[in-house]
C-alpha cells in the first residue's frame, strides 16, 4: 500500500506520510510557488515537479541526491512564418507552454521515457529522464488539432496520458475539449476514439462528434485494459473496447453527472470512484455536501460515500488529478480547492481529515 502522498498546491509541494497509522504532513518544497502537478517515477525513484511562475513561465524540477535540480521544460516549436491560429474566443493562440498538466512515466520497455501533456494541447516526450523534451509533431500538426477548444482554462488542455506498460508505442491521450486519441506507433500517427460520448454544450450537429467531447479525465484498468472510464463535462461514460465506443451511465443513478476526477480499481474494472459537482458556472458540491461516489458493478448502481467528509457548507472542488488511488486499490485520497485533504483506508467507506488549511490543491498522487 502507498504510505506517502505527494500533494501539488497553489503555494507549494507537500509530502504527506503515514506514520503509526496516521497521516501527517512531512517535508515541504517550493513553498509559495504554484505547483501544477508532480510525478513519482516508480521505475527509478525520481520525482518531478512542474511549477507555473506566471510571468516567468513554466519550470520543471527533478529530484537528485542533493534535493532538486531544474531541468528543461517542454518548449513549443516556432510558428511557421505567416501562420495564424486562434483560441475559442478568437484571440491569437500562442505556441507557448502555458501549463504542464500531465506527467507520466513511459512503459517498462523504455526506462528513461517520460510523457508530458500541456496547455495549449501539446504532447511532449523525453527519452532522458526529462533532461530534454521533444514535441510529438504528428499530433501537434494533425489537421484536427486546430479544432480543439478550451474549457474552464480557455486553452485546450492535454491532461490524461495512458501508456501501455508493456508496449510504450501504444499511448492514449485525452484533451479538454478535443476527445480521446490513440497512437500505436510511438506517436507517428494518431486515430480518434470515443464514439458514443455526448456533448450537450456544443452545436447540435457536433453533439456526438468524438472531437467535440470535453473529456475531464480518462482512466484505464491495468488488469483489464479494454475497460476505460471517462468523467465527462456532462456525463460518466464507460468503454469495454479500449475507448473505441462508450456507453453513457444513466444520470438517474448518480448524484451528478458533472465532475473532474475518476479512479478505477487496478484489478477490478467494475469498481470506480468519482467526485460529483454542480456544473457549469457554479462548480460546487451538490447541496453543500462533499461526497465520493463508487460503483462496484460497472455502473449499474452507485453508492454515495460520506463518512468523514464535510456535509454542511462544503464548497470543495476536487480537480481531475486530485483524486488518487494507490496500487493496492484500497487507499484513496482527495484534495480540494479549499485546501482540504482526506484519505480513506477502506476504498472510500470512511475518510479521515489530514488537513483543511493547505493551499488550493491541484493534484495528489501516492508515491
Amino acid at each position: 500500500m502507498g504510505d506517502k502522498l505527494l500533494v501539488s498546491t497553489r503555494k507549494g509541494f507537500f509530502e504527506v506520510d503515514r506514520v503509526a497509522g496516521r497521516w501527517q504532513i512531512g517535508a515541504t518544497h517550493f513553498l509559495g510557488d504554484n505547483v501544477s502537478i508532480a510525478l513519482a517515477d516508480q521505475r527509478d525513484g525520481r520525482r518531478y515537479v512542474a511549477l507555473d511562475h506566471g510571468h516567468f513561465g513554466v519550470k520543471l524540477h527533478r529530484s537528485n541526491a542533493d534535493g532538486w535540480e531544474e531541468i528543461a521544460a517542454p518548449q513549443y516549436p516556432a510558428k511557421p512564418e505567416g501562420h495564424t491560429e486562434h483560441d475559442m474566443w478568437g484571440r491569437p493562440l500562442e505556441w507557448t507552454t502555458a501549463r504542464i498538466w500531465a506527467l507520466v512515466p513511459g512503459g517498462s520497455d523504455e526506462p528513461g521515457t517520460l510523457w508530458c501533456g500541456t496547455l495549449p494541447g501539446g504532447l511532449f516526450r523525453s527519452r532522458d529522464h526529462g533532461t530534454s523534451w521533444e514535441i510529438v509533431e504528428a499530433l501537434w500538426r494533425h489537421p484536427k488539432r486546430t479544432m480543439w477548444m478550451g474549457g474552464g482554462a480557455d486553452l485546450p488542455g492535454l491532461h490524461s496520458v495512458i501508456v501501455d506498460q508493456h508496449n510504450s508505442r501504444r499511448v492514449f491521450i485525452a484533451v479538454s475539449t478535443g476527445g480521446i486519441w490513440l497512437t500505436e506507433d510511438g506517436g507517428e500517427s494518431w486515430s480518434q476514439r470515443g464514439e458514443g460520448m455526448r456533448a450537450d454544450h456544443v452545436p447540435p450537429e457536433l453533439t456526438h462528434d468524438p472531437i467535440a467531447q470535453d473529456v475531464h479525465r480518462l482512466v484505464q484498468c491495468p488488469a483489464a485494459p479494454d475497460r476505460m472510464w471517462v468523467q465527462h463535462h456532462n456525463g460518466i461514460f464507460v468503454s469495454n473496447d479500449e475507448a473505441r465506443t462508450f456507453t453513457e451511465i444513466d444520470p438517474a443513478r448518480v448524484v451528478s453527472t458533472f465532475g473532474f476526477g475518476v479512479a478505477v480499481h487496478p484489478r477490478d474494472p467494475d469498481t470506480a470512484w468519482f467526485v460529483p459537482e454542480i456544473k457549469d458556472e457554479k462548480r460546487i458540491p451538490s447541496d453543500g455536501k462533499l461526497v465520493v461516489t463508487r460503483t462496484r458493478d460497472g455502473g449499474k448502481t452507485f453508492e454515495t460515500l460520506t463518512e468523514g467528509l464535510p456535509q454542511s457548507h462544503a464548497y470543495d472542488v476536487v480537480y481531475r488529478h486530485a483524486l488518487a488511488l494507490d496500487d493496492s486499490g484500497t487507499r484513496l485520497a482527495i484534495g480540494s480547492t479549499t485546501g482540504g485533504l482526506w484519505v480513506s483506508e477502506n476504498q472510500g467507506d470512511s475518510w479521515s481529515t489530514v488537513s483543511h488549511t493547505l493551499p488550493p490543491i491541484y493534484a495528489v498522487t501516492f508515491a
